[in-house]
């Protein structure tokens, strides 16, 4: 198969690429060339989906399927279906979890789960764009598959304060500081390493029965957050210091922090993944978040320019923790 990636190097789709050309896969890479990530065997293609001549480049082939990993607005989605209308086989959207209703009517969430999301811009976008792609397989029948993947990781620290490309919630657990979990550490949520979430995406990948359907592909570890902050010390042989605050006073407190907080991580999710399994049988997540995230940890200590602490983030921290214990004392 002829596979073209939009992205394809990043946190999520960097595992994806190696597991689609390890299975021979002849797959093309889209990006501007300015991640220093290798994928060997795979052929590069530096450009701008939105430069015109990348464009008459992209429309010379002729694609088995089109991925991108970079859609993030309804014009992105437009932009492509007149890109891929007639030499793409299959059209894959990385959309997300988090479009699922906010506030959850049932903790179980599967692909009908109603898409509502009235606190988070970049769900609600996701959701326009899912939205324009459905109209157009309705009426037009453009080939398409939507992917909704949740908190996955690789080379990222999954936790809302001090994490992802951060390394501030590290360095504070080491010295003992407190961090920050939000609500009192209770709810529930499902976090995915990035190798098990290739083996679901690469067998959509050419798969003619996905064509027109939605599918999320997650762990089926469901851990608290108190959980998941206690993983992260115990991967480098710490104890973390937990200081749980409403995530209403800290939304208040950091607006920045109101879509991601209050239209996700602060509702408890359970994901059935029985359609993804239905039409990828092989499929089984294996890396339990224990093991996972020390990966991730030994990735980020081998190189001392990865372990970045942002100031900003350091005093954002400080002046929650700090506000809060004003007000609960």
């Amino acid at each position: 198969m002829k596979v073209l990636f939009i992205g394809g190097t990043g946190n999520i789709s960097t595992e994806t690429s190696r597991l689609c050309v390890a299975n021979g896969i002849d797959l093309y890479l889209l990006n501007r060339g300015t991640r220093k990530v290798s994928i060997v065997g795979a052929t590069s293609i530096v450009g701008d989906i939105n430069d015109p001549a990348t464009q008459k480049k992209l429309q010379s082939h002729q694609w088995d399927c089109v991925v991108n990993w970079i859609a993030f607005t309804r014009e992105d989605a437009e932009r492509d279906i007149r890109l891929f209308a007639n030499n793409c086989k299959q059209y894959i959207v990385i959309s997300s979890a988090s479009c699922y209703q906010k506030p959850v009517s049932h903790p179980i969430i599967t692909e009908s789960t109603p898409l509502y999301n009235p606190f988070w811009e970049y769900s609600r976008n996701k959701i326009a764009i899912e939205d324009c792609l459905t109209e157009s397989y309705r009426q037009h029948g453009f080939p398409m598959t939507i992917v909704r993947p949740s908190l996955t990781y690789d080379t990222v620290i999954p936790v809302p304060f001090g994490g992802w490309t951060e390394y501030n919630i590290i360095q504070r657990i080491k010295a003992g500081l407190p961090i920050i979990v939000h609500g009192d550490g209770t709810s529930l949520f499902t976090i995915t390493h990035a190798s098990d979430f290739a083996k679901g995406f690469v067998g959509l990948i050419g798969h003619q029965q996905a064509i027109g359907h939605a599918f999320h592909i997650t762990s089926d570890e469901s851990l608290t957050w108190d959980q998941i902050h206690i993983a992260i010390a115990s991967a480098i042989d710490c104890e973390a210091n937990i200081v749980h605050i409403p995530s209403d006073f800290i939304a208040k407190v950091d607006p920045d922090a109101y879509g991601s907080l209050l239209g996700d991580k602060a509702h408890s999710v359970i994901f059935d993944n029985s359609k993804i399994k239905q039409f990828v049988p092989d499929f089984c997540a294996t890396i339990p978040f224990s093991k996972g995230i020390k990966q991730t940890l030994d990735w980020f200590a081998e190189d001392s320019k990865r372990q970045l602490s942002n100031p900003k983030t350091e005093d954002n921290i400080n002046n929650i923790i700090q506000r809060y214990g004003h007000i609960a004392k």
